[in-house]
């Protein structure tokens, strides 16, 4: 009864294990999650009223497919702002989250027979969409060495007369791994004559503790016109259950044809969501942003600290986003079989790395209060200890 399309379609295992740990929670145990990619902070009062006032002055109807006009040009004047790149309001479109995104964008431009670059590890739905579209994953694995970033020597090397886009995400989920301007400019480099789309996910961008931020389309002016801007406000504005996601790009008819699939599958988004957003990319709530960031800050360096000097694992200290990738082959080579473990012995739920590529790590998010990851660490550690 199924198509063979959506029977090669995996569950999110971040989705899994989070839903599971919620479970066990509602069942009376003492559960510790540290799996879910969500802030733990609330949505800023003045978002929350941008929303109520649109519910009281009656925007609670259908809108523009794409966004209304002054969203869109909220959107154009942050990544002006914020990134250096101007867009036109037909180079641009908002979507039901960035996964939306992700998913118009996948579904207009891969077919069978296109090979798609990601460098793992990675988030969990990159691979899994573009099977879903019928294209081939080509990874190329990073280390921790390389602090999980292909150099563009990899990046050469898995070129083909196939490959039809490559996928960077910049801060990183899972490692929390920032690209450099040096870095991009390199990448971008390789890819000069070529036709190969870059779909740049920059969904943490506000999220920066080490270095600064450089956005992939801002590089070089090849940069620019290969690049899809992928980016939202879940993260930054702790706004996840509003699903605010959008695309920009230079490829105008790209723009259109995810238009015209949105128009006939979500149509518009939540009308009430893009009230609020636009006084969250207007800057409104900036003052909430650093102070999430400098508290996100305070707690990697504690959790860092500490996993460090847990015999056994190791872990790099993220530039970005409020993941650790902690390093666990010195104790453990299947990263799924640690992880439910864990979570029956110990309660504590966590990510295997298996999800994202690479096996023998997991992932931790400190998207939590700094109590509950010391407690955490110190129930890894046990259990841990347990295994040699």
């Amino acid at each position: 009864m199924l198509t063979d399309r959506i029977n090669t379609l995996s569950e999110s295992i971040t989705i899994a294990i989070t839903t599971l740990a919620q479970e066990l929670k509602a069942e009376g145990k003492d559960i510790l999650s540290f799996s879910a990619g969500e802030p733990d902070f609330d949505t800023p009062q003045v978002i929350k009223d941008a929303a109520i006032n649109a519910i009281n002055e009656g925007f609670t109807k259908y809108t523009a497919v794409d966004g209304i006009p002054a969203l869109k040009t909220a959107v154009a004047n942050k990544l002006k702002r914020d990134n250096g790149l101007t867009y036109a309001a037909n180079q641009i479109i908002v979507n039901n989250g960035a996964k939306h995104s992700l998913f118009n964008l996948f579904s207009a431009t891969i077919q069978k027979g296109d090979e798609v670059i990601i460098p793992a590890p990675y988030w969990v739905t990159y691979p899994e969409l573009v099977k879903y579209c019928g294209g081939t994953v080509v990874e190329i694995q990073t280390q921790d060495m390389s602090s999980f970033k292909i150099t563009p020597e990899q990046l050469k090397n898995a070129l083909t007369k196939n490959t039809k886009m490559l996928i960077l995400t910049t801060p990183s989920n899972p490692t929390g791994s920032v690209y450099t301007k040096e870095e991009l400019t390199a990448l971008g480099k390789v890819l000069e004559g070529t036709k190969v789309i870059v779909a740049s996910d920059e969904m943490y961008e506000k999220l920066i503790y080490d270095g600064t931020f450089t956005s992939a389309a801002s590089v070089s002016r090849d940069m620019y016109e290969r690049t899809v801007t992928i980016n939202g406000l879940s993260k930054s504005v702790a706004m996840t259950g509003w699903r605010f996601g959008y695309m920009a790009a230079h490829n105008t008819a790209l723009i259109k044809a995810t238009k015209k699939l949105q128009s006939q599958s979500t149509s518009n988004i939540n009308s009430i969501t893009q009230k609020a957003a636009i006084v969250a990319l207007d800057g409104a709530a900036d003052s909430d942003i650093e102070m999430m960031r400098r508290e996100f800050k305070a707690r990697r360096d504690e959790a860092v600290k500490i996993f460090n000097a847990v015999e056994g694992l190791s872990v790099l200290k993220p530039d970005g986003a409020f993941y650790l990738f902690v390093n666990i082959q010195k104790v453990s080579s299947d990263s799924l079989t640690f992880a439910k473990e864990l979570l029956a012995q110990k309660g504590v739920a966590v990510v295997p790395g298996v999800g994202f590529g690479s096996e023998g790590y997991f992932r931790f998010s400190f998207a939590t209060d700094i109590q509950s990851i010391r407690t955490g660490i110190k129930r890894i550690e046990e259990f841990v200890s347990s295994l040699k």
